[in-house]
């Protein structure tokens, strides 16, 4: 990306921005906001489904690496089908960054576990947009942290 780890990971941790470049995600609210790095931050992703529904993902930040990274875990109500995440910064020259996004998941139930690869398929579509936008979003904002910026 065409940008500092430092201006991106300002983004990712505004979330009230999350709704500007993710178009999937409704709303973010900050459950619990962690310790002073924001290791065990609580967030509630409202997002976007299929078919005008909507959906909600508890999630669990942890091991935060401050403009590098971190992880999290979106806890799931039934034990074994939480889902985790990883979201990675590598600095790549000035303003340029490698950015690295996974998610794995832990479907177990049916119905839902026969539709998984449509699932997530769909979601991995709509994550990867959400970078490409995210990216964009900063490109299309200068104003948006410029202190952050590699001069």
């Amino acid at each position: 990306m065409p940008h500092s780890p430092a201006r991106l990971w300002a983004l990712f941790q505004d979330y009230d921005r999350w709704t500007d470049y993710a178009p999937m995600v409704k709303r973010v609210d900050v459950v619990f906001p962690g310790d002073a790095d924001g290791n065990g931050l609580l967030r509630r992703v409202i997002y976007q489904m299929p078919l005008g529904r909507s959906g909600a993902a508890l999630e669990l930040v942890t091991s935060i690496e401050a403009e590098r990274g971190y992880t999290y875990t979106m806890l799931s109500h039934d034990p074994g089908n939480d889902q985790t995440g990883k979201v990675r910064l590598e600095p790549n020259g000035p303003n340029r960054t490698t950015f690295s996004f996974e998610e794995r998941y832990h479907l177990t139930k049916a119905p839902w576990k026969w539709f998984e690869g449509l699932i997530y398929g769909f979601i991995n579509r709509k994550n990867e947009e959400s970078m490409r936008r995210a990216s964009a979003w900063l490109t299309d904002h200068p104003e948006y942290r410029p202190d952050l910026v590699d001069r």
